[in-house]
């Protein structure tokens, strides 16, 4: 074991061993990936497509006007699929507070805690989500008849471009807590 205060001992920042647990770490998040302008396309494509099905609607109205107001989509079915999307969303927000709350990702106990929550929400997910489109599906069919699924689909994939860039908080703190062994 070196002695860090005998004499001729000077840490002068070649020596990474002894200088590397006595600097601060920053903390920084992961960097995103980069993406490809493909990828870039594909996303504005969603979302282009999404935006033209909210404004045009069904060539006389918007697509909210319709849905407001309109006599013949099926109310029930379009509130129970509403119903279905906000379950869907509580879920998701849950499992997500429920992943930021633990502080050390690499404790035994937390990470199987979060693992276990989430598989066991996953199949009540799923099943609100495909319940929801059948119901939003049967509920617009007499508006847009076959061009109802590709209509619903074009829309959930303009959500699933936009979700990500919604920030709900922080993701992590600072941890220096580390173990030093000086």
């Amino acid at each position: 074991m070196r002695q860090r205060h005998s004499q001729g001992y000077a840490s002068s920042g070649d020596d990474l061993e002894d200088d590397a647990c006595s600097r601060q770490r920053a903390f920084l998040p992961p960097s995103p990936p980069k993406k490809t302008w493909i990828e870039l396309l594909e996303n504005f494509l969603w979302l282009a497509s999404a935006a033209f099905i909210l404004y045009f609607g069904d060539q006389h109205s918007n697509f909210i006007y319709l849905l407001c107001h309109d006599d013949r989509i099926r109310r029930l079915p379009l509130y129970l699929g509403m119903i279905g999307i906000g379950l869907n969303t509580l879920i998701f927000v849950y499992t997500t507070i429920l992943a930021w709350s633990v502080r050390r990702f690499d404790e035994k106990w937390g990470l199987m805690k979060w693992e276990i929550t989430s598989i066991t929400v996953l199949p009540f997910a799923t099943g609100f989500g495909i319940t929801s489109f059948c119901l939003f599906t049967f509920a617009l069919w007499p508006i847009w008849s076959f061009l109802t699924i590709p209509l619903l689909f074009t829309l959930f994939m303009a959500c699933m471009v936009v979700i990500p860039y919604l920030i709900f908080g922080i993701l992590g703190r600072p941890q220096n807590d580390e173990f030093r062994t000086d």
